[in-house]
């Protein structure tokens, strides 16, 4: 049975699995699809596809170079995917202690090239989902590696997040409506992970906050669609930062 429904990410993760198995030999021990394709936002035209690839020993910079051949023959074979894959490459050993101690994880995301940076208590959030909800592609469950997560200390982590955009004033210059979006939605799904104990989409937390903040209802449907319209950048001369700005802001007293 196909891992999504989508043709398009079938033939990535179809090609992906047998190129990191190649790559990779006995240190790849599992792959799990988590995100927009999990959470329900998935858009063909526009969403990213997101994986975890947990390996037997911790990535080395060795380990890095040896993988840039594959990622960009993912580009070269799949130009649709180009900066829309986001890898995480982890070991079991850095799972399992994550909330104690920070590990070498290897990572290229939309925008960012593949590099190491050191990860711990600070992506329990991302570690939450992929142990909650986590499409396996190869290898055992990922609960497995992942040792248990509270939903509370889930909701924490969230809250603290959303505490870290404090003093948020974007440049109208360095602001384009794919990054205000993402700004915008990030701030419904997290105050609606807070305030109602739901770790949902993007898209259905600014169903929520339409609803339940109305004075910002224009601004969140303007977001959805900037989201929509992300990859055509200049389409909108005059964004309102901001507004923006005066979101995030509201969003955090809502926190107080």
């Amino acid at each position: 049975m196909p891992p999504t429904e989508f043709p398009r990410v079938n033939a990535l993760l179809e090609w992906l699995l047998p190129a990191w198995q190649a790559t990779l030999t006995a240190n790849l021990i599992g792959v799990y699809l988590h995100g927009s394709l999990v959470s329900g936002d998935y858009d063909d035209a526009l969403s990213d596809v997101d994986l975890v690839t947990v390996l037997e020993r911790d990535p080395t910079e060795a380990d890095i170079e040896g993988l840039r051949p594959l990622h960009a023959e993912l580009v070269a074979r799949f130009p649709h995917w180009d900066n829309r894959v986001e890898v995480a490459y982890i070991s079991r050993r850095a799972l399992g202690v994550f909330q104690t101690e920070v590990s070498p994880i290897g990572i290229i995301s939309p925008g960012e090239p593949l590099h190491r940076v050191q990860a711990g208590a600070d992506w329990l959030m991302n570690w939450y989902r992929v142990r909650e909800g986590g499409v396996i592609l190869h290898g055992p469950s990922p609960a497995d590696f992942i040792p248990p997560i509270s939903f509370a200390d889930y909701v924490a982590c969230v809250r603290d997040h959303l505490l870290g955009w404090r003093g948020y004033a974007p440049a109208a210059a360095d602001s384009h409506h794919g990054s205000l979006a993402y700004v915008v939605l990030t701030m419904c799904r997290g105050l609606r992970t807070v305030q109602e104990g739901v770790a949902g989409s993007k898209v259905q937390a600014a169903a929520w906050a339409k609803a339940a903040f109305p004075e910002w209802a224009g601004l969140i449907e303007q977001a959805l669609v900037w989201r929509s319209r992300m990859h055509e950048y200049g389409v909108y001369a005059d964004l309102p930062v901001e507004d923006v700005a005066r979101f995030v802001a509201f969003v955090l007293e809502q926190l107080s």
